[in-house]
């Protein structure tokens, strides 16, 4: 997957993790969290899932922006 993506977990994050998911931008939808931005490959994109797994954060959507 290359592009732009949008991701969407449950619960708020704070805008100072957006460091940690490489520079996405980060927003809020209710009480979920959206991680928006361009992918440059898979490899970036796996990255970022792998960083939602260890915060234990539950994935509602990742979607094509």
């Amino acid at each position: 997957m290359k592009g732009k993506i949008k991701i969407k977990v449950e619960g708020h994050l704070d805008n100072n993790w957006e460091h940690w998911f490489n520079g996405m931008d980060i927003t809020h939808e209710g009480d979920n969290t959206i991680l928006s931005g361009n992918v440059k490959d898979e490899a970036f994109m796996h990255g970022i899932l792998n960083r939602i797994r260890d915060l234990n954060l539950k994935l509602i959507s990742v979607n094509p922006s």
